[in-house]
């Protein structure tokens, strides 16, 4: 309305009263005279012309919903004006309503002339025929906006009590963490004061500990020397006594024939193997029930040694335990609280093999060091090192007459030692690899050897040549063991396997497929019924011999390769022996 007002140009005004006197003389004139001024015929052209556009637009406006006729106007010279049409919500609506209210209706029909003959020749902006908005609908909009925002604030509002909940909860959280955490750094704070002052406290004793130790090593060295002592008395007085037993008996039983001295050798003379047969088997007529490898646990475990331990072995007779290790060294042991009675120093490099004399009286052990070395435990000493081989010697092991040593080494040879005259009798070739394991056929004069050229052989300690030799590994055999009978043959290798041989036949028995890793060692029970292994994934296997397809057993506790395992003579016990510097007790 404002715009509108403001775009009205005022030419010129004139005030017209009615009061003033008009001097102008009105002369009459007759309607059918039949004299029209040219001008006045030309102004009534154009006020038909107005006349028919404006009957045009007001028919149109008409024809609309919701338009509104006004009443019948009459100007001063009589004439019917037409009716007035209302428009809904547009600008000029406001305008004819105002008027309307106020009753000038005279302005209105001339502002309706006009507007409409603008309107018509499109002389009027497009935004003063736009519609006005209605107040009442923006209203209506604006409060469900309102609404729509309040419902939100309310929302927030639950939210934000929500979180303010859960933030005093993290609070109070906080706050309790905070308390324990400094509660822990207290105790904390105390435990460490009274750990340096044990610390101190241990320090003053450690001298005494010390020399205690050393005094309780010394006790049981001597303890154990005194044992051996009095075992190897016992046994001489038992040989004497078997000897003029046998004495007594061919006296009296030779009348006619001369009494003949026993030829007994001279120091230093070589030992004699016994004839083949002449000698039984006691195992073979004995029947042992198999031990409950399927409950054994682990009992202790040991770091006695410095690195790692490669071998393990019983006293026949005695419960005492040797290990050596790659440290060089080769430790005793009391079982099974494994309390050190003895150790052993003079290797130059890994000790890989060991072996107890048949009497318990001296020790075998084999080094990379290319040398065989003999332990007397009643001298304390070293009692003969071999050095015939060549290159680093894997293991040895005891004739059952215990005057013979046999070991093997990377130099592809096994030796035999005679222990009377302290030299090689005999060397064993043929391997074309290491030979990394040996052992006796018990109460023979068989060897038997596992090498690296993947084959299990048996050689004859008298003529020095190959009895029988065994094939079917398709790595390099890491170990051999034979049962107390003699006639079944256990190997692994380097792909996990265990092969099983009938000694008699010489046919393979059964493989055992243990796992991926290398087997390291192999070694059966009394009873020869249970058959253990050691494997480089640090695990234990007890498997029967009745049925190869059935692990029977599983030792798991060392954190390396397992290099030995073994039973002890009565089948109580196993140890065994790791790269974990460790050995430990199974029961």
């Amino acid at each position: 309305m404002d715009d509108l007002m403001n775009e009205v140009e005022v030419v010129e005004r004139y005030e017209i009263s009615d009061d003033e006197e008009d001097d102008y003389d009105y002369a009459g004139v007759a309607a059918d005279a039949g004299l029209v001024d040219p001008e006045e015929e030309e102004d009534d052209d154009d006020d038909e012309d107005f006349a028919a556009a404006l009957a045009s637009v007001q028919k149109m406006d008409a024809k609309k919903p919701g338009s509104v006729a006004s009443g019948p106007s009459h100007h001063g010279h009589g004439e019917d004006r037409v009716l007035t049409q209302v428009r809904p919500e547009v600008v000029d609506d406001f305008i004819r309503n105002f008027l309307i209210k106020v009753g000038m209706t005279r302005t209105l029909d001339n502002f309706n002339s006009e507007w409409y003959e603008l309107q018509a020749k499109g002389k009027l902006a497009e935004e003063y025929t736009s519609t006005v908005p209605d107040i009442y609908l923006r209203n209506q909009e604006l409060d469900e906006k309102v609404v729509g925002l309040q419902r939100q604030l309310d929302k927030m509002r639950e939210i934000t009590a929500r979180a303010q909940g859960t933030w005093d909860k993290f609070r109070k959280e906080r706050d309790f963490h905070r308390m324990h955490h400094r509660r822990v750094v207290q105790e904390k704070e105390k435990l460490t004061s009274d750990l340096q002052r044990l610390r101190k406290h241990y320090l003053s004793y450690e001298p005494t500990l010390k020399d205690l130790q050393r005094k309780y090593e010394v006790a049981m060295k001597e303890k154990m020397l005194t044992r051996l002592e009095r075992d190897r008395i016992k046994a001489r007085v038992h040989t004497l006594e078997a000897q003029i037993k046998q004495l007594q008996d061919e006296r009296a039983g030779s009348k006619q024939a001369a009494p003949s001295k026993p030829r007994l050798p001279k120091k230093g003379a070589d030992s004699r193997l016994p004839q083949a047969g002449s000698v039984t088997n006691p195992y073979s007529a004995l029947t042992f029930d198999p031990p409950s490898v399927e409950r054994f646990q682990l009992r202790r475990t040991f770091r006695g040694h410095l690195n790692s331990v490669a071998a393990a072995a019983f006293h026949p007779h005695k419960p005492i335990l040797a290990t050596v290790s790659d440290d060089m060294t080769w430790k005793l042991w009391s079982v099974p609280n494994c309390d050190l009675v003895m150790s052993g120093e003079g290797h130059r490099d890994w000790v890989a093999g060991v072996d107890f004399h048949p009497a318990g009286t001296h020790l075998a052990t084999s080094s990379g060091d290319k040398t065989v070395k003999v332990w007397d435990f009643a001298g304390a000493s070293c009692a003969t090192t071999f050095t015939d081989h060549t290159q680093a010697v894997w293991d040895c092991a005891f004739h059952h007459t215990g005057d013979f040593l046999a070991s093997c080494s990377m130099d592809h040879t096994t030796r035999l030692w005679d222990l009377s005259s302290l030299r090689c009798r005999m060397t064993f070739r043929g391997h074309v690899d290491s030979v990394n394991s040996c052992c006796w056929q018990p109460y023979s004069n068989n060897i038997c050897t596992a090498s690296g050229d993947k084959t299990v052989s048996i050689w004859d300690a008298r003529s020095a040549l190959c009895v029988q030799t065994f094939y079917g590994h398709t790595n390099a055999c890491n170990s051999v063991a034979i049962n107390n009978r003699g006639d079944v043959i256990a190997s692994c290798d380097a792909d996990g396997a265990i092969k099983l041989w009938d000694v008699r036949t010489v046919t393979e028995i059964g493989t055992i497929q243990v796992s991926q890793h290398p087997c390291n060692k192999v070694g059966f029970d009394r009873s020869a019924t249970r058959i253990v292994c050691a494997s480089d994934d640090g695990l234990l296997r007890g498997y029967s011999t009745e049925d190869l397809s059935q692990q029977c057993w599983s030792g798991r506790g060392h954190e390396d390769a397992v290099q030995c395992v073994a039973f002890d003579p009565a089948d109580t016990l196993l140890v065994s022996t790791s790269t974990d510097c460790t050995f430990r007790i199974w029961s």
